[in-house]
């Protein structure tokens, strides 16, 4: 068994942590925002159970002895989480990207780089982990996906830790520029989102799937085709958004609007954002659109959907929102070295 430290008490760092506390492993809490983890930890879905994670009341303290750490905070976060771990970390630990956004994984490994200090970065294309917070010391646990796309930096047995945490659903890809193109949660939270934005600002309740009807699920899907046109651009194969759907919530594969009406059906069909101040457009937009726009332009790619979407919310919001991103101008060099590689 292993002591993991999760860095972000939200829904997924919770989730995580109810899945590793079921399979013995010993967990410590830290969150980022201050405000005290829960020292008790009540899981509802597909783990049932109470837990008693350790609680850590700063980030060096969560990192002491921690055979690995899951960074599981939104894009937004990222960059003060690398920045407060990144003198704590000690050679060997193991990193866990939960998920690999905007190429925040090459600004952690300069830090280390930095101190002369080598720890495997594995970067997820995506969460192991569907699921919410709710309550202080609550989760459910909507589904541990069957596979995701993981990428390391540094030595190849940070895939091995991956699976003895989670289990063997861990695909292995050649580097970070796979993994961004594998991310598929801001192309289709960008479609869920602009298409019930009214139902988000009044603060509605609805269900998520119950509303990617026909018209949503096209929408979705000319965002994947832009997607699969840049991975084609750079000669990576990635799956589709059918197939992410497939494999991360165990439906047969058939077109989307079919799909979705299926889960619909199902008890776990989540609540959509009930509020503008929502991840699927904070975090997405600035750390998902933005950067994948970016990987259009060094293509050669068309992207009109990603750039009109990310325009659209932007003009909704009154802000820029591609420059809320503050890692890009951290990484922009090793991500064009990346590229160029």
């Amino acid at each position: 068994m292993m002591r993991v430290a999760i860095l972000g008490t939200g829904g997924i760092g919770l989730c995580a942590a109810a899945v590793l506390c079921e399979a013995g492993h010993s967990v410590v809490l830290w969150s980022p925002t201050g405000k005290p983890p829960p020292s008790t930890l009540i899981s509802t879905g597909a783990v049932i159970g109470t837990f008693t994670p350790e609680v850590a009341t700063d980030c060096a303290q969560a990192l002491a002895g921690a055979t690995a750490v899951l960074i599981a905070v939104p894009g937004y976060g990222h960059r003060a989480v690398i920045e407060a771990m990144g003198p704590h970390l000690q050679p060997g630990q193991v990193v866990l990207y939960s998920s690999h956004m905007s190429f925040g994984a090459l600004y952690l490994q300069s830090l280390l780089q930095a101190r002369g200090v080598e720890c495997p970065i594995v970067a997820w294309g995506t969460t192991v982990v569907t699921g919410r917070r709710i309550g202080p010391g609550a989760a459910h646990v909507g589904n541990i996906r069957s596979r995701l796309d993981a990428a390391v930096l540094g030595d190849p047995a940070g895939l091995d830790t991956c699976r003895a945490l989670f289990g063997d659903r861990f695909v292995a890809r050649d580097g970070l520029l796979p993994i961004a193109l594998s991310n598929l949660n801001p192309q289709n939270h960008l479609g869920i989102a602009l298409c019930n934005l009214t139902r988000m600002e009044k603060g509605e309740a609805w269900k998520q799937n119950a509303n990617i009807t026909p018209a949503v699920a096209r929408l979705m899907l000319a965002l994947d085709a832009e997607r699969l046109a840049i991975a084609a651009a750079f000669g990576i194969t990635v799956r589709t958004l059918e197939q992410h759907f497939h494999l991360s919530f165990n439906i047969a594969q058939t077109d989307m609007a079919t799909m979705a009406a299926e889960l619909a059906t199902r008890d776990s069909d989540p609540f959509g954002p009930a509020t503008l101040q929502t991840r699927y457009v904070l975090e997405d937009m600035p750390f998902g659109i933005a950067p994948m726009l970016q990987l259009a332009a060094a293509a050669g790619v068309a992207a009109p959907l990603h750039a009109g979407g990310l325009a659209v919310m932007s003009a909704l919001y009154g802000r820029d929102l591609a420059a809320d991103n503050d890692l890009l101008p951290l990484v922009g060099a090793l991500v064009a070295e990346l590229l160029a590689g």
